[in-house]
């Protein structure tokens, strides 16, 4: 089963939160759908980028990375 790393960004903050998902379209709609409490106040989003991982446990590397000071330069230098 695929797993998903995403990045969303904040139409209200400009801000991004960083997850992770085994089904991406739906997390999505949950995010939109205020049914998520850390992001409720901060809707609605928009998927900007987001990466297949092969296992649970990639996926999650992957978020910590992008939750790091490296990772979030990563994603400043790709525009996101």
């Amino acid at each position: 089963m695929a797993h998903f790393v995403y990045i969303l960004r904040s139409l209200v903050d400009g801000k991004r939160y960083v997850g992770m998902t085994a089904d991406l379209s739906k997390r999505l709609e949950e995010h939109n759908g205020g049914r998520v409490t850390a992001t409720k106040s901060r809707r609605p989003f928009v998927l900007m980028h987001h990466e297949s991982c092969q296992s649970l446990a990639e996926a999650r590397a992957r978020e910590q990375y992008y939750k790091t000071a490296a990772g979030r330069r990563a994603l400043n230098a790709l525009g996101k």
